[in-house]
């Protein structure tokens, strides 16, 4: 099944906790940080190393959901002659961490922030992540400082970045974003957010990009308990995007004329698999006529839809291969394009989050900088793909793991019952096997019957609801 996009509210009850506690502990996930990287991080957090310039006079401003305080980015959009200027501050964790002492070490073993329903895993510990790192309004902190100039289309002209000592005014979140925007009440470097937003995807359109609209799996707290829903992507969500894409564009082409970088890439999709999403469009009664392409077809979709939505997450198996490629002095590798942006692409803008984000960062400094690239991200440079892709992999199946137990929690004492439901995918390798979308709940299980009808409603059985070890929600046709 492909992977689904989660987010969590909230804190759940004691009994997931317990279950929550023994997938932590399944997957090898760190708990406490040692106690020489906590010391180094609370010295850091009061004494980092801060830059000359003193950029505190941009009124900068951040987009993220309305909990979050490990804050990477944050913008100040503005009309210049003949275009655009996008200033993008993005959290300078090399201020704060030493190469090869122990928080450096204990990042290493990270890799990525990961995120339960009853806690978070952080990356670097809170007094960084959520502390002294973080963009923060009216806290003064160094950052890596991006400003990138658009012409009148959106297109890039220009691109600089510089540390920084900056200071953000303002912390909003994507539903107040849009309803600034929608009203008409935004002042212009949060209205330009519209504007420029929309000119890049306009770009990302003539350039043959695609950005998914999935809907977000959400599991809230809600009366003492919790429950899943849906949340569908607000426009303001793909114009913030757009703003990130096209700083880790900016990022990648400096590497690449560099010489040396790590980029994200991924390989053109292959036929087959852009002729069985062809299959599931036409059993989910989705008109994709053979002139129309998949981007535009994607560009289509209404993620509000059931039939849509179930496509949408069908479309995130083309997104598989996604992976780390670093190079240097000189030698370019064979991929340097990531087929979903096309275009060349570098993940630099969540250093909080994501362990690459630092080293992209100090390459593009010394880029601009005509400066040669620190010999500790060179040393370090040849295994950051490897340990990616296993923080990868583990935060993947950490996120399918929590939907799954929440899934069975919330089913656990219903087992029997009938829901109204829509198939969504069928098992290629076995037969009778498939995947169903719940229409009254935001449910996602599996289903095994004969004949099973993709893309129709049907009725079903709830079968299995193992809040458990093997938490698995199973259904059969009614």
């Amino acid at each position: 099944m492909p992977s689904r996009h989660i987010r969590v509210t909230g804190a759940p009850e004691a009994p997931l906790r317990a279950v929550l506690t023994a997938l932590r502990a399944e997957l090898d996930v760190p708990e406490s940080y040692p106690p020489e990287a906590l010391a180094e991080a609370e010295r850091a957090a009061k004494a980092p190393a801060l830059p000359s310039y003193d950029a505190t006079d941009i009124p900068l401003l951040t987009i993220d959901p309305p909990t979050s305080t490990d804050l990477d980015q944050a913008m100040h959009l503005s009309r210049r002659p003949g275009g655009y200027r996008v200033r993008y501050a993005i959290a300078d964790v090399a201020a704060f961490v030493v190469p090869g002492a122990p928080l450096d070490l204990e990042a290493h073993r990270r890799v990525t922030t990961l995120y339960f329903p009853d806690e978070k895993v952080p990356l670097h510990p809170t007094v960084l992540s959520e502390g002294a790192a973080s963009l923060l309004p009216d806290q003064t902190c160094p950052a890596a400082l991006w400003t990138i100039d658009l012409d009148a289309d959106g297109r890039t002209v220009a691109v600089d970045v510089r540390r920084a000592l900056v200071r953000s005014r303002a912390k909003l979140d994507y539903a107040g974003v849009q309803r600034q925007i929608d009203d008409g009440t935004a002042e212009e470097p949060l209205a330009l957010l519209k504007e420029i937003g929309q000119l890049r995807e306009a770009l990302e359109v003539e350039r043959g990009g695609i950005s998914l609209n999935v809907p977000e799996q959400e599991i809230v707290e809600r009366d003492h308990t919790y429950e899943l829903t849906y949340r569908a992507p607000l426009p303001a969500d793909g114009w913030n995007a757009q703003i990130s894409l096209l700083t880790g564009m900016a990022a990648a082409d400096l590497m690449l004329a560099h010489g040396t970088g790590v980029l994200r890439t991924l390989p053109a999709a292959p036929d087959g698999a852009v002729g069985r999403l062809r299959r599931t469009a036409r059993a989910l009664h989705i008109d994709w006529p053979h002139h129309v392409s998949y981007a535009q077809l994607v560009r289509s979709l209404d993620p509000h839809r059931p039939d849509h939505a179930a496509f949408l997450q069908e479309c995130t198996t083309l997104l598989r291969g996604a992976g780390y490629t670093v190079f240097r002095d000189g030698n370019l590798p064979s991929i340097t394009t990531h087929a979903a942006v096309a275009a060349p692409y570098a993940h630099c803008t969540a250093p909080l989050r994501r362990l690459v984000d630092r080293y992209a960062a100090e390459i593009c400094l010394a880029a601009v900088a005509g400066a040669d690239v620190p010999d500790w991200v060179l040393a370090a440079l040849d295994a950051l793909p490897k340990e990616m892709a296993d923080g990868t992999r583990r935060a993947g199946a950490v996120e399918r793991a929590c939907v799954d137990i929440v899934e069975a929690a919330l089913l656990k004492d219903r087992v029997g019952e009938l829901f109204d439901a829509v198939v969504v995918e069928l098992d290629e390798h076995k037969s009778g096997v498939g995947t169903v979308q719940l229409e009254s709940l935001a449910i996602i299980g599996r289903i095994e019957g004969d004949h099973l009808p993709l893309g129709e409603r049907l009725r079903v059985r709830l079968t299995q609801a193992d809040p458990g070890a093997a938490a698995k929600v199973r259904f059969a046709p009614a």
